[in-house]
């Protein structure tokens, strides 16, 4: 399916909600609830947040990348690894929760500016060597906040907690 005008500005506004959708979302949750695994296995409502942050942040740098670069392979990182660090487990939502909406600010009034040419510029990712567009990139990450969001709006309402 080609990707539209309607949907780089449907995921433009995605990116631009999701610091203070998720910042809502989490907010008034305590430290108990903010340790609590998503699922079985899964990472804590506090290393969703700082995850996020740091995968957006990611993805900022690689926006300016294909950007100034010609189709640059971008480093990877280890999610899970990032995830495990002493920071992600402990720190303050806060800190990730500020730094998140900082990054979006910049990249909303980034994207914003980009241009049909601009969406089309490329870059690499050396997992399977696949190209990426700066339109999918988009519609990428307006996908990774709001999945990660309803995760955490999903163990709010399973668990009836109030928000």
């Amino acid at each position: 399916m080609p990707i539209t005008d309607h949907h780089i500005v449907e995921w433009i506004n995605v990116l631009e909600e999701l610091p203070l959708t998720l910042e809502a979302m989490v907010n008034n949750l305590t430290q108990e609830q903010l340790a609590t695994p998503y699922r079985p296995g899964g990472w804590t409502v506090r290393q969703l947040v700082h995850h996020i942050a740091d995968s957006h942040h990611h993805s900022y740098v690689r926006f300016k990348w294909a950007l100034t670069e010609d189709n640059p392979t971008i480093k990877p990182y280890l999610e899970k690894e990032w995830a495990a660090l002493f920071d992600s487990k402990s720190a303050p939502v806060f800190l990730s929760l500020q730094h998140l909406g900082a990054v979006h600010a910049k990249l909303v009034y980034l994207l914003k500016g980009l241009d049909k040419k601009d969406l089309q510029r490329t870059f690499m990712h050396p997992d399977g060597n696949t190209k990426t567009t700066l339109a999918e990139n988009i519609g990428r990450y307006a996908w990774h906040g709001s999945h990660h969001l309803a995760h955490i709006q999903n163990l709010v309402l399973r668990m009836n907690w109030t928000t």
